[in-house]
């Protein structure tokens, strides 16, 4: 339904933040994905990914092997797409499955390339995507310390950088960290996880917990509007939820 309710907005992009598939070694789990990319593609909206834990579960050369066959453009180091003066960097944040020197390349890529977009004129703002939560108040899975030591400090530093996104944990989860904006949108398929009770980070939006979700992000003149698109109750289709903006720190 959500791969349907995106084809018919046509976006000038799509992006995934991992887990499409229950286990990514498995080629019979591509199936339906395949079907709604090919889908996608024939309607001219590019679909781009990077990789969950479930892609590399229990297999991680062949799950790694069947993820690039479908997303050729995919780079283990890391890589950007720039639509409408907005840079998207996805990150893969699978740190227990990389080597050492895996991570070192995708750090010394990461820092290099924020400076470079944060100098580029061309690009006026700049979205970092990744699967593993570095905030999450999940009682299912555990906020990322690597995320949270690897990528979060080139975000928060960067004049460029107003959204972080991930996944992995069920929840729609928002975390202002340091004046900067951290969205948990884990609303693409499992069933909600369990959030602590009693919080471990302040959630912006405690009140607004949709089943199933997804963003829409418009670039405004000077900010970011981002949409939230939840499941009707009565699973007849999507409509508009939580929307706020992102800017540029002044």
């Amino acid at each position: 339904m959500i791969f349907k309710d995106v084809d018919k907005i046509r976006p000038s992009g799509f992006f995934i933040l991992g887990d499409l598939v229950s286990l990514g070694y498995k080629n019979k789990t591509w199936t339906a994905v395949d079907t709604y990319i090919k889908q996608c593609t024939k309607d001219s909206i590019p679909v781009y990914a990077t990789l969950g834990n479930h892609e590399v579960m229990f297999n991680v050369k062949k799950g790694t092997k069947n993820f690039q066959s479908r997303f050729p453009m995919y780079n283990p180091a890391g890589y950007v797409e720039v639509i409408d003066s907005v840079a998207v960097i996805l990150l893969n944040s699978n740190f227990s499955k990389m080597t050492s020197a895996e991570i070192l390349a995708q750090d010394n890529w990461y820092n290099n390339t924020v400076k470079k977009l944060d100098n580029d004129p061309a690009v006026r703002f700049i979205i970092i995507g990744c699967h593993h939560p570095p905030y999450t108040n999940s009682r299912t899975v555990k906020p990322s310390m690597a995320v949270r030591q690897n990528f979060v400090p080139a975000f928060i530093n960067s004049k460029k950088c107003v959204l972080f996104l991930s996944g992995h944990s069920h929840n729609f989860e928002r975390f202002n960290m340091q004046g900067k904006c951290f969205l948990v949108i884990g609303g693409g398929g499992g069933l909600h996880q369990p959030l602590n009770t009693k919080e471990v980070t302040h959630d912006v939006s405690a009140s607004y917990k949709p089943m199933f979700h997804y963003l829409v992000i418009r670039r405004l003149q000077d900010s970011l509007q981002i949409i939230s698109k939840r499941l009707k109750p009565d699973f007849s289709g999507f409509n508009n939820g939580l929307a706020f903006s992102v800017a540029i720190q002044q």
